[in-house]
Order: C-alpha cells, then structure tokens, then sequence
C-alpha cells in the first residue's frame, strides 16, 4: 500500500477521482477520516490536496488527511438546511462569469464578489456572450462601479477575444470558472484547452442558459495551470462572508463610519452619512438594499458556534490573503 501526495480532480457525491505520481484512482475517505469531520467543509473538494492509501490490488484508493488550503470558495449549500458546501479549493483566480444578456444583474455579482474577495482567491470578472450585447460601454460602466479593484474582460465566443484571460492562466496557477448556467463557462474552457473538451449547449428560446456542466472538475492545460469548471448555480447562499462583503462594499463602509454616531442605523438619525448619501443619489437604493440584504444572510448563516470555531482554526489567515490580492 503507497501513501502519496494527490489532488483532487473531480468529486461526486462520496466518490471522488484523484491524481497522483501513479496517475488517477477512484477515491473514497477512510472511516477514521469521517468519524474526526466536524463540518461538512472538512471533506475532500475539486482542488483539494490530500494524502491516500494506493491500495495493492489497484482497485481505489483511500484518502486519510486533508492538507491545508491556501484558499477556498465556500457558499451557503442550496436548500433551506444550514449547510455549506465547498466549490473549490487552492484556487488562486475566480473567474466570476456573466453574460452581457439576459443574465446581466449587478446585484448577484456584487454577492459573487463578496463569496470570491472572502475565499481567498482574486476575482476577475468576466462578461460573456459580448456579440449579443449592443450597449457594452454602458454595461462594463455598471461593473466597475461595484467591482473595485477587479479585473473586468469581455468575450465572445464569435472571436477570439477570449485571449484576454491567458495573462491568469499560469504554469502551477489553479482558477475556477463560476456562473450561472449558460453564461459560456464551458465554450471558454474549450477555447482554452484548444478542442471541445466540455459539452456546451445552444441557450433556451428565452435566453436563459441550459445547464451542461453536472459535476466540478478540474482540468490541466498544456502549459502546466489548472482549470475548474463548475455547474451553473441557481443559488448562491452567504456563509459567513463578512470580510469579502466589507471589501465589495467599501464604499458603504466608508459612509457608516462617517456618521455621526457609532451605533447609528441610517433611519432617523441626525448625522447620518449613509442617508445623505442616498437622498444626494450618490449611493444607489438598489446598492444599499443589496449590502444589507446580504449582511442579514450572511448573519443567518453564520449563526453556527461550532462551525464557526471550525472555521477560525482552518482560516485564520484568509483575511490577510485577501489584503495582498487587493493590493496587488
């Protein structure tokens, strides 16, 4: 039996495909493994590196031990449950995807953003499907003004204009595409990998996307950089992203430290920066309603002492990764 150094490639339900050395086994984590878990982040994910049991007779392999992330994407899971769930780790790059049509909302960027700045990871926000657009300087306008300190590209599958993204894309560098379904995740993959690789499908007659990707995987490009595609996400719930939502939303926490009193709640007091700003028009009612709507999520989410002492001891140092990708 070889005990080795993998990486996690694909994860469905208990089934996991990792890569190793010895090239790729079917995995499943070992009984001393699930009987020490806490949470359900604890598990294994696309991206993961773990140590595992080759076992003699070939037939699968044994994961015992999870090392340390650099980096992690984590969402509230679908459904009414309090339960996250793990997009992808060791991520350095998110690629946050969304397309120029029907799909173009502001307010679900700013919470990809808030999700992607506390992960660790960089954000770079990529906008699809630029050929059905006919207003883009107006509409990369609108991002930028949510999405501070973000990269901010245009592609379309029409061109090949989609290049924009290889300066990220880096021997040893891991990034991950996330969107809703049929804003292009998959065509841009098959772009980067030179041959369609992903199955990708027409849009609906109503312009909303069909879902394609059923599973995350990860993929290595010829030049030695990893891609992860993810399936499109109907929901992404808030976990305890407080630190990402203060930095999408820097603007705001300006304001409220601007106002007179400290423990001020922008209604009806005098001093308030937050409602001057908002009758001046200079911060937008639909901006303020987002901020707080996803401070309530991310406060109802986050209402899980033993999850969140987890948390402290396996991220304690994502906030100060998060300081130097901004400023870099």
């Amino acid at each position: 039996m070889n005990e080795l150094r993998a990486r996690v490639i694909c994860q469905e339900k208990g089934t996991y495909r990792i890569a190793s050395e010895l090239g790729e086994k079917l995995a499943e984590v070992s009984g001393k493994y699930i009987f020490t878990a806490k949470t359900v982040s604890e598990y294994p994910a696309v991206g993961d590196y773990v140590l595992a049991n080759w076992l003699d007779d070939g037939s699968r392999a044994i994961i015992t031990s999870l090392f340390p992330r650099k980096s992690c994407f984590i969402r509230k899971a679908a459904g009414k449950d309090k339960q996250e769930q793990v997009v992808a780790a060791n991520v350095d790059y998110a690629f946050l995807c969304m397309s120029l049509n029907s799909d173009f909302n502001l307010r679900r960027l700013e919470r990809y953003l808030s999700i992607a700045w506390d992960s660790g990871a960089k954000p770079v926000v990529v906008l699809t499907k630029a050929d059905l657009c006919e207003d883009i300087a107006n509409k990369l306008q609108e991002v930028e003004s949510v999405a501070f300190g973000v990269d901010v590209f245009t592609v379309s599958s029409q061109n090949n204009n989609y290049m924009c993204v290889n300066d990220f894309i880096q021997p040893g560098k891991t990034v991950v595409f996330i969107g809703s379904s049929g804003v292009g995740k998959s065509t841009l993959i098959n772009k980067l990998l030179a041959k369609d690789v992903l199955e990708t499908r027409e849009l609906r007659n109503d312009g909303k996307g069909k879902h394609t990707t059923t599973h995350r995987e990860l993929i290595e490009l010829e030049n030695g950089a990893f891609v992860i595609d993810t399936p499109g996400m109907r929901e992404l719930g808030m976990w305890d992203s407080d630190v990402g939502i203060d930095m999408v939303f820097a603007d705001i926490e300006e304001l409220e430290r601007q106002c007179r009193f400290s423990n001020c709640s922008h209604a009806s007091e005098p001093g308030c920066a937050v409602r001057s700003a908002l009758e001046e028009g200079t911060l937008s009612a639909e901006r303020w309603e987002s901020y707080q709507k996803l401070k309530r999520e991310n406060a109802y989410a986050a209402d899980s002492s033993s999850y969140l002492a987890a948390k402290e001891a396996r991220f304690k140092n994502i906030a100060i990764l998060n300081k130097c990708n901004r400023k870099k």
